[in-house]
């Protein structure tokens, strides 16, 4: 059929395209890659933690309200103190916020879905096991209870015999890994998959939150997942990375811990500024004030981040000359925040404001961010640090900031986007009540236990005696905090009646300028019929007539083809059209994959070690049988995209956003790696016991014919990308076999080589990087084999490179980190020996 007849025809198209792109019913649902179903469901699933995590602070306030109370033993405390943290911070937080950007962010860029709706699925199946598991263990009393923060030797093995500590590490582990698909598949749509003529400057400002937050989170995860190894190394086999009696330091976890978790505050904070900064102006009037501005300080204030970490650790017998840097810098990092707020505040007063219901908790987070920054900059500087450290004034810091700056501006944005999801609009009576009952209950539950944390109660004890003079302020504050749950139940029982009793609301009910609201509302499943051309910034878009423009197939798109899921890949920085991606049907293999995956970790805390390792050959073939739809058999060049205009498909484009999503996946890769090394010189630089009884003799031969072997095979998978019109079988089976030898070889030197793994921390750390490199390159003789698969497919050819392309970049990153490492090693190894024993 015609691409005019098919304009011509709004209705059949909608038929046509929701025939391809709908989620299906029932059991099918399960199957689900779309990304309005998956936020839905990320969101959902955030809140449902969310209130598990409000009942056991609940608990803790129950318990604290009064001295000597017997109402939990110190067992069960340090359980439900560690969950509630834990939940807080790494089951609603962070996959909140994940579901608003998956929800929201096609829509804002004028993409059908993101670029790769299997990951996004993989994500939320691996957060929910992950979180499930925390939860299971709580029920069944071992759940976590060495604190959020799982400071060793606390968490060790000799102090936490049982599998609680297993527990939380191997969990956030799982869940960890959602996090890192997650930005990997923001970063790359971001930057790859937006509306054509979209270029950077014109994005809307929350899509430069997100691919900010989302290369955050590639770099600052990373540690967090590499100290959660070790630990459970440790733990599972005895290797000393944490055990100061056999050249370990506890305090490698803590800059391991915090090299994530203070980054992870303003991960939490700029996804709630992005979405302020996108809702304000709407109910402001006008467009959004210093929008380049925002967008420096948000970089500005990322790479700040990453220099804060002992803002933490002041009490740890860092040198004064160090801390006084990291105060200067946890001071600096206020100007970036500052920027933002006023640049929201310039908003309103130079446009008209409207004092709607989702601007009573833009106002609410003003006052209570403001408080927690200010409270913030007090604990930057040293000395009151050093009196303030460990009290509940550190806890009631946090909580200003964590309500203030993503709490309060999130719900904002669920009341401001309720319309969008439901199609019905909110009323303003009992959402008004549920706010300030929240507002009251907050500042009276923490602004009085700034003045308990003043008078020296620590913040993880679990009862205290009257005559420390603590108990009125704790009554007060328990108090204050069973207000605010109840401020809480009412916004949820407000929103749940909203969805279903309140009437039909009409499209773009606040007058928005953004993109999303171009569509009907609740949306279709592919969003936009036909997809839209930007030539101006996307918050000064004029969504009525463009609705009615692109619903009736004038841009591009406007048709189905081959029933393939359609969109468009643009140029990164211009925003011109480059590519039409094909996406994926609706499939189980995400599912079954975060199946396979949850057995591994299962099994892992079961220590049923041999039987976890035998899944991982699983969960390779899991993800190997999400490419057997892909591809093209034969070259197509460019084809119809509407408007008159043509594109090759991606599989034949030279920038496509899997290649993205690779390079993103080895920058996080390589963080992961250069914080390995980073550990190992810091345990030689500060850890006692150094150097150990016996040096690993690692020779010459060996590790020199692991690095050749290594450069061969980034050599022949070069040669297979150039020989790609050549079906080029020999430099992939070359390079498969390289990769293969240098796997051995390693795998050899870390069993041969190495003595007395658990006699020294120089022998574990030296182990776990040769285990990194060999697992890289048995992964990276995967990736040749793959590819020879591909070309004997016919889906290989001099214009259709990706697959080896892709490849190629995994074998590159094991040939630069095999030499890297290998030259560490016998660095490290020739520094310890040099020392005096």
């Amino acid at each position: 059929m015609t691409e005019a007849h098919r304009t011509a025809s709004p209705i059949k198209l909608h038929k046509e395209l929701t025939a391809i792109w709908g989620p299906g019913t029932g059991i099918e649902r399960l199957a689900a890659v779309n990304h309005s179903v998956l936020g839905k469901r990320f969101v959902i699933t955030a809140f449902v933690f969310f209130a598990i995590g409000g009942g056991l602070g609940m608990l803790i306030r129950t318990q604290l309200a009064t001295s000597a109370s017997a109402f939990m033993d110190e067992g069960l405390y340090a359980q439900i103190f560690t969950m509630h943290g834990t939940i807080m911070m790494f089951l609603f937080a962070i996959p909140l916020f994940e579901g608003f950007a998956i929800y929201l962010l096609p829509k804002l860029v004028g993409a059908r879905d993101f670029a790769f709706p299997r990951l996004t699925a993989y994500s939320y199946w691996c957060y929910l096991f992950g979180g499930t598991m925390l939860i299971v263990g709580l029920l069944a009393g071992v759940a976590p209870d060495s604190g959020w923060f799982m400071y060793t030797p606390l968490s060790s093995r000799t102090y936490t015999p049982g599998i609680n500590a297993d527990l939380w590490l191997l969990g956030i582990a799982f869940v960890e890994i959602s996090a890192i698909c997650t930005a990997v598949e923001i970063a790359a749509s971001v930057l790859k998959v937006r509306a054509p003529g979209m270029s950077l400057d014109r994005m809307p400002i929350f899509a430069w939150y997100m691919l900010v937050v989302a290369l955050m989170m590639l770099i600052g995860f990373p540690p967090l997942i590499l100290g959660s190894i070790l630990l459970e190394v440790e733990r599972a086999f005895d290797l000393p990375f944490f055990d100061p009696a056999r050249g370990g330091d506890p305090l490698l976890w803590q800059h391991l811990f915090w090299l994530f978790g203070h980054p992870e505050v303003y991960i939490i904070f700029l996804p709630a500024a992005g979405l302020v900064s996108t809702f304000l102006p709407v109910f402001a009037g006008r467009p959004l004030v210093g929008y380049t501005a925002i967008v420096v300080a948000v970089i500005a204030m990322a790479f700040l981040s990453f220099g804060l970490w002992v803002h933490h650790m002041y009490a740890t017998g860092i040198p004064h000359l160090g801390l006084s840097f990291f105060a200067a810098a946890s001071v600096l990092v206020t100007i970036p925040t500052a920027v933002q707020i006023f640049a929201w505040l310039a908003t309103l007063s130079h446009g008209t404001p409207r004092y709607s219901l989702p601007m009573l908790y833009v106002f609410g987070m003003f006052f209570v961010f403001v408080i927690g920054g200010l409270t913030g900059v007090m604990l930057a500087i040293v000395p009151f640090n050093l009196q303030a450290h460990d009290t509940h004034f550190v806890v009631a810091h946090l909580h200003y900031v964590l309500i203030g700056g993503f709490v309060l501006p999130m719900i904002g944005a669920a009341y401001h986007w309720l319309p969008h999801v439901t199609g019905r609009l909110p009323s303003r009576y009992m959402s008004a009540i549920g706010f300030w009952t929240i507002f009251a209950g907050f500042n009276v539950t923490f602004l009085v236990m700034h003045l308990t944390g003043l008078r020296g109660m620590p913040r993880r004890i679990h009862t205290y005696i009257p005559e420390l003079g603590w108990e009125t302020l704790n009554l007060i504050s328990s108090i204050g905090s069973f207000v605010m749950t109840i401020g809480f139940a009412i916004v949820v029982i407000d929103l749940l009646l909203l969805m279903r009793f309140t009437p039909r609301s009409r499209r773009n009910p606040w007058s928005a300028a953004t993109l999303e609201w171009a569509m009907p509302i609740p949306p279709p499943s592919y969003n936009f019929a036909s997809l839209p051309t930007i030539d101006r910034r996307a918050d000064r878009l004029d969504p009525g007539p463009l609705a009615a423009e692109l619903a009736g197939g004038r841009g591009y798109l406007a048709f189905t083809r081959h029933g393939h899921m359609e969109t468009l890949g643009v140029e990164m920085i211009g925003g011109d059209v480059e590519h039409v991606i094909v996406l994926p049907r609706q499939t189980y293999r995400p599912l079954i994959t975060a199946i396979a995956t949850g057995a591994f970790f299962v099994l892992m805390l079961l220590k049923l070690y041999w039987m976890a390792l035998a899944t991982l050959p699983a969960i390779v073939v899991c993800f190997l049988l999400w490419t057997r739809d892909t591809g093209l058999e034969a070259d197509t060049g460019p084809v119809p995209i509407g408007r008159g205009e043509t594109a090759q498909y991606h599989y034949e484009s030279r920038d496509a956003p899997s290649w993205w999503a690779m390079a993103f996946t080895l920058a996080a890769n390589a963080t992961l790696y250069v914080s390995l090394l980073f550990g190992s010189l810091f345990l030689w630089v500060s850890a006692p016991n150094w150097p150990p009884s016996v040096l690993p003799d690692l020779g010459v031969l060996w590790p020199a014919s692991a690095a050749v072997a290594a450069l061969c095979a980034a050599a022949f998978g070069a040669r297979a990308v150039h020989m790609a019109g050549r079906r080029p079988f020999v430099p992939l089976g070359a390079c498969a076999a390289s990769h293969t030898l240098a796997s051995v070889v390693l795998l050899g030197i870390a069993i041969a080589g190495v003595p007395s793994l658990t006699a020294h921390a120089l022998s574990a750390a030296i182990f776990v990087i040769l285990i990194y490199l060999a697992s890289h390159h048995a992964l990276g003789a995967v990736f040749a084999l793959f590819g020879a698969a591909r070309v004997h497919s016919g889906k290989v050819s001099a214009l259709r490179t990706l697959d080896l392309r892709i490849g190629r970049q995994w074998h590159d990153y094991c040939a630069v980190a095999t030499v890297v490492g290998l030259a560490f090693v016998a660095a490290l190894i020739g520094l310890v020996g040099s020392e005096p024993a």
